[in-house]
């Protein structure tokens, strides 16, 4: 962020250097995070990286996209304006789930996911270069500073959670409140609003990164499971491997070099994320198991080598 001239200091975001995880049954292990974090609002960070790309001329659409086809090495994308755009290159950089996921038929939008994800933006009285992990049986909830006197809190859970309880805030009641770490956070914070936000088919599941020459970045294509604390950094990341190989490529004037670009993205994903995603997914399965989570807090307290690894497992290096 800093290489492209963003100062994000200005909005005072927390600097994380610290994780605290923390079992169903109440056991507690803190670590050091030697990369380290910051925190800061999407709203924010979105609203700031919108405000810097329209002052050097990018225009902004703000609608949605119907449709995308690919033919004669030109791409049509219909939108909800009536419109109809075509041009070379087409990025599909839409977040976790789309309706255009649907229209090109990708394998795990038909696959469905046992999971929700719940998010508060709360007061409460945390270190400020903490971030806190929580296990719970069928989920685990983080909590972390983000600008100014905000916090973020926010929850994965098994769908199931929710079926056998009837309410957000019964499931809560019944099944985050064992955690005797997360009562006592929602006890003693200020919620700012009544209601979370809630999202459905949260899917951890392998996605394609190209389909019919559209070029998927970001949560598009892959999430790596967010008790990784690492989902963002990884989007940027895939970001930046896009825009260099497309720029390594320099102009998109057949199908050969379409071709070449494609395989050299897909080449530089795979080598920076696919392991990593795959040990996120084992280290998730171990955490949605209130037994295995017990065992894994109390092997991780007593190995600082074992916890070290599994982070740097995860987090990759600076970019």
């Amino acid at each position: 962020l800093q290489s492209l001239g963003l100062d994000l200091k200005q909005f005072n975001p927390s600097a994380i250097s610290k994780l605290e995880l923390t079992s169903s049954s109440g056991r507690a292990l803190r670590l050091p995070l030697q990369m380290g974090g910051f925190g800061l609002s999407r709203y924010v960070l979105d609203n700031y990286l919108y405000e810097q790309a329209k002052a050097i001329g990018i225009e902004f659409i703000f609608c949605k996209a119907n449709n995308i086809t690919y033919a004669n090495e030109e791409f049509s994308i219909d939108l909800s304006t009536g419109d109809t755009f075509t041009c070379q290159l087409a990025i599909s950089a839409y977040g976790k789930r789309s309706n255009l996921d649907q229209k090109l038929n990708r394998r795990f939008f038909y696959q469905r996911s046992p999971f929700l994800g719940v998010k508060y933006h709360i007061k409460t009285d945390l270190p400020a270069d903490l971030i806190r992990l929580d296990n719970f049986e069928g989920g685990y909830c983080g909590t972390c500073k983000i600008e100014d006197d905000l916090y973020n809190l926010c929850y994965l859970s098994e769908t199931k959670n929710l079926k056998n309880s009837g309410t957000i805030a019964d499931m809560e009641q019944k099944v985050l409140f064992k955690n005797p770490h997360i009562k006592k956070i929602f006890e003693n914070s200020e919620f700012l609003s009544r209601k979370p936000e809630v999202i459905n088919e949260i899917s951890f599941r392998e996605k394609s990164l190209v389909e019919d020459h559209i070029l998927f970045c970001g949560d598009a294509a892959g999430m790596i499971t967010p008790l990784c604390g690492n989902g963002m950094a990884m989007a940027i990341h895939s970001g930046k491997i896009l825009a260099e190989s497309i720029m390594e490529i320099g102009s998109i004037a057949n199908s050969a070099q379409r071709n070449l670009l494609e395989r050299k993205y897909q080449n530089k994903w795979e080598s920076q994320f696919a392991s990593r995603i795959k040990t996120g997914r084992l280290i998730q399965n171990l955490f949605l198991n209130l037994n295995l989570s017990n065992l894994a807090v109390g092997l991780l307290q007593n190995s600082q080598f074992l916890s070290q690894r599994l982070i740097r497992r995860t987090h990759g290096k600076p970019f």
